[in-house]
This record gives C-alpha cells, structure tokens and sequence, in this order.
C-alpha cells in the first residue's frame, strides 16, 4: 500500500490476506461463497480500448479499496482503468455461479474468459451477473472489469466527491471497486432477493420471496422456532405477542427461507413501526413502536484517511457506530453517501436508526439525462435498502444540491413514499439554505439547518419537525489534521472548552424542542473529515476530542426528556 498521510489504528490490519474478508451480504446468507477481495492487476486506460484479454497488467491494485486511497496501492485518479484477475471456482459447484459486486463507482462492464457478462451504471448500487455460462470447465478463470469514473466533471450523482478536494466542505474523490467482490454457487431456481415488512399491529412479517418456487419461512428467537408459514411469492409470516426492536432493546429475529427447489437461505429482521402523533400541545411529534422518540443523531460521512470511502476492516467499519452509543445518540445521518451491507447490519445490532440521504450530484441543476439518471440511483437505493431494520427515513435533496425545481422535488418525495409507505420521507434536509429551492410542503419532515445553531424549525399538520444540522464546532489537535490545519463553524482552543460549548449547544437544541415540539436533531460531526475539524473524533480516529461523559451525561437528558 501507499503511505497514508493520517493512518488509523486499523491500517496496518489490513493486508492481501484479510481485505475486508467478512460475509458481506448479512441478511441472504448461503453457506458457500469464495471472496475475490485482495490483489488484483490494474491498468489506467482510455475510451475505445479493447478489454485486455490474456494480458497481464502493469500495476497491482488491492481490492475493494477505491484507487485513489493509500490502501489500494494506486494513490491517484484515472477516468478509465482496468481490473483485472484470475481465479479458480472450489471443487463441487456444479450448479450456477453469481459473481456480486458491493459497488463500483461508477460506470463498470464486466467480462469473464472474454465473454461480456454485463454492466451497471451507478456507484452506491449493488450488482450481480449469472457467468456460468461463461465459465470454463476447469482450469483458472480470468475476469476483467472496465470502469469509469469522470466524477464531478459530470453530472453523476458523487456525494462529497470531487476530482480536485477542496479545503472546504468537499473530499477526495473514490473511483473504482470500493466494496466487497465475490461469487457463490446457486441451484438453477433460487432465491435472487427477500423483501421484509414488518407489521406490529398485525404481529406478523409481510414477506415477498423473489424465486420461481414455492417456500417455507422459519422464524426464529433463538433456538426457539416461534412460526413456520408456506407459500409462493408474498405471504404473511406470524409474529405473535412480538419482541419489539428499539435503541435500548435492538432484538432481532433470525428468519430461514426454504425453496422446494432446494436453494436455503437465512436472514433476520427487527419488528418495529415508525410513525407521527400529536403531544398534549397538538404538536405532531416522531414516534417508534407508538411511543415518543427523540431522533438525537450525528452527521456521518463516511470517509476515512486511509481508505477515503471503504473502512479498513469491519471492526473500523463498526467503531463509528459504536462510539454512537457511547456519547448517548440513538440516531446517525448517512450524509450524502451510502455504505455496505455490514454497516446496516451493525446499525441494526447496536440499535442505531439510520437516516438515510441520496448522495447528490455536483451544485448546480443537472440536465434532463442526469436528472433521470439521478431518480433511476435513488429508486435503486431505496429498493436494496429498505429491508434493513435501522433506516428510519430517506432525504433525497440536501440543500438544494442538485435540485432542479420544486415541483419535481415534491413529486420525487411521493415517489419515494411510494415505494417505501412505511418510512418517513424528508423530501430536501435544509431548505433554508441558499442553492434549494424552498419548501414543496411534501414529504413527512420539517428540516432546517443552522451553524452553530440549533434551527427552530416547527411542525405543521402533516410533517414533524427536526433540526437537520447543527453544531459544527472544532479544535483542532497537532499531528492529527489532513492539511495540517483545518476550520470549522466555531473553534475552541482546548477540549474542555469544545466539551463546554457542545454542552451549551446541545442544551440549546433542548430548550428549542421544548418550545417547538420537534422530534430530533442532528449535529455536525461524528469524526473530523480532511479540512472540517467538527467531529467528536480526529479524522483518523486516534484522539477523542471531548469529554465523553459530559457528552453522555447532556445527551441522555435530552432523550430522556423529549420521550
């Protein structure tokens, strides 16, 4: 690897031995699998290069880390590259083989032994292809993926990406394969997906098993079988007298789906219902399982020094969540970016819920093809998303990022309600601010945002209230910063006056959903990133830059006091 320029107590974890070497897809679990991460051969390229087949390339690239971070080897963009390895399939898979990718950002196509096996277009999305056809009998197997990633010099949806970072608000840019790659073996006819609604009133899980065949769905507490439901497609799967998932009491039920056709799966879900009531002012506030919740939340990005996009291991990729729970917050905001399928498990382990935001396009108001382009990556989010039992909302617009009228901002809000009623929808997090087009009326939150702050946003009929950002405030710590200094919205010389002030602020934000009855707040940062010095944590996670206790102490009052 390169030497990374802040690394975190995880970096020299990290080898071609153990690249993120986890089951990555925790809630359709098979047996067998064979992880592709590690080493593989690498080539820059440029349009209308033919796929090198055959040819070993010039660079080595450790996958899934994306090329531009220390881990990966490489430490630079391309726009065009090539991937390239060789890999045999274990000994007794005689039936279909997938090959899986977590996500490559953004444009990839992929060939097996020469053969185009397909291609997606995206980089959040998830994507799979059936090779079996192109596989060869026996011997090694060569798979060769093209990637482009042009970034912010086009209009695809980035987050906080960009070509050039800035010492600003904007990061390094993460191109190519930054999750985990991978191939199993399935029966001809098998599971591809589930879709899992939970319905507490009803005590029972509405599931929809997408296969061919006919199943059984077991539900497990533990050793305990607690029903058993056959069927074909969608079926009803009884829960009685259910064991409720919250921040305090996070359970999960294991859940196995067996084909008559011979594929088996296991999974696992939480029974939880999320929804809006009027407090004793007719204040239309948030509630879990019926009961009042505050949303306390944390801004999360989501980048790391050493592996910009991609955590070094699972135990980093774990840390921020847990470090959550520590302070005291119950909530995270998923700012701009979308993160694998661990990061969703462990949310729902720890009892974190997670909003969830669409990363957006570069500022400004993309053209007809990328708005479609755009709605066609959020829909796909949502759509591999929305079975985790932590994702409390989605927010389509930030500020205005991207946002091309009002009225297409409120019907994407509908369209999001529509594909997920049992979610809230924040249709545009801060349309205060300056690049948004204001308020479209639609979706089910209120958000404003304020620096230091907090916003005093205040329900209506329909849509509860929070504070979508707030706080932002920094210090910075020697030997510990990207750029060797940074800035934030307010700075503090020394620990116990950050600790001091984040107490003040958070007290703020108390006595403003007192008076304005609102149902979270979300503040501005979990760790530093690059030239922010906001976070509770320096960017590499090696120094706490509050004391915890006080955090905790403030941070328990005001989820205690707001239900």
């Amino acid at each position: 690897m390169a030497e990374p320029k802040l690394p975190t107590p995880w970096t020299d974890s990290v080898s071609p031995a153990n690249a993120l070497p986890e089951y990555p897809r925790p809630q359709l679990v098979r047996p067998d699998w064979l992880s592709l991460n590690g080493v593989w051969e690498f080539s820059p390229a440029t349009p209308g290069d033919q796929p090198p087949f055959g040819r070993t390339l010039p660079e080595r690239v450790l996958v899934p880390y994306p090329i531009e971070s220390a881990l990966s080897g490489i430490a630079r963009h391309e726009d065009f590259m090539w991937y390239r390895r060789m890999f045999d399939v274990p000994p007794g898979w005689d039936e279909h083989v997938l090959l899986h990718f977590g996500a490559v950002d953004y444009r990839a196509t992929v060939y097996v032994n020469g053969r185009e096996v397909g291609g997606h277009q995206g980089g959040y999305g998830s994507f799979s292809f059936d090779v079996t056809d192109a596989l060869n009998a026996d011997g090694p197997q060569e798979i060769i993926v093209g990637v482009e990633d042009r970034a912010d010099a086009t209009w695809q949806p980035i987050g906080k990406q960009r070509l050039v970072p800035d010492r600003g608000i904007f990061y390094e840019g993460a191109s190519g394969i930054w999750q985990t790659v991978w191939i199993e073996p399935v029966p001809e006819t098998h599971i591809a997906a589930l879709d899992m609604v939970p319905s507490v009133r009803d005590e029972s899980l509405r599931l929809t098993v997408h296969s061919a065949g006919s199943f059984e769905a077991i539900v497990r507490d533990g050793d305990t079988i607690v029903s058993r439901q056959s069927g074909q497609g969608t079926v009803d799967v009884p829960v009685p007298a259910p064991k409720l998932w919250s921040p305090t009491s996070p359970f999960l039920y294991d859940l196995e789906v067996i084909l008559d056709e011979g594929d088996r799966v296991t999974s696992y879900f939480g029974m939880r219902e999320f929804g809006m009531k009027p407090d004793e002012d007719g204040r239309l506030r948030f509630t879990l399982n019926g009961e009042f919740l505050f949303l306390l939340s944390t801004l999360d990005q989501g980048y790391w020094p050493d592996g910009i996009y991609t955590a070094p291991t699972d135990e980093a990729l774990r840390f921020d969540l847990e470090q959550h729970k520590v302070l005291g917050f119950n909530t995270v905001r998923k700012h701009i970016k979308t993160e694998p399928d661990r990061w969703y498990h462990h949310a729902d382990r720890l009892g974190l819920l997670v909003w969830q935001d669409m990363p957006s396009t570069r500022l400004g108001r993309p053209p007809a093809d990328a708005q479609r382009q755009f709605e066609a990556e959020l829909h796909e989010m949502v759509a591999q998303k929305k079975n985790w039992t932590c994702v409390v909302g989605w927010i389509p617009f930030n500020e205005g990022w991207g946002e091309w009228s009002l009225e297409d901002t409120g019907r994407i809000a509908d369209d999001v309600k529509a594909l997920d009623p049992t979610r809230l929808v924040n249709a545009h997090s801060g349309y205060n601010l300056t690049d948004s087009f204001g308020d479209s009326g639609r979706g089910d939150v209120i958000d404003l945002h304020d620096y230091v702050g907090p916003a005093k946003p205040v329900p209506d009929d329909t849509r509860i209230a929070i504070d979508g950002e707030h706080g932002g405030i920094g210090l910075e710590v020697d030997g510990h910063m990207w750029f060797g200094k940074g800035d934030a919205y307010e700075m503090a010389p020394d620990i116990p006056t950050l600790t001091k002030r984040y107490v003040e602020n958070q007290r703020d934000v108390l006595e403003v959903a007192r008076s304005n009855g609102l149902s979270g707040a979300i503040y501005t940062q979990i760790t530093d990133v690059e030239h922010e010095l906001n976070g509770f944590f320096t960017y590499d996670r090696q120094v706490a830059k509050m004391d915890f206790a006080e955090v905790r102490a403030i941070n328990d009052e005001i989820v205690r006091d707001r239900g």
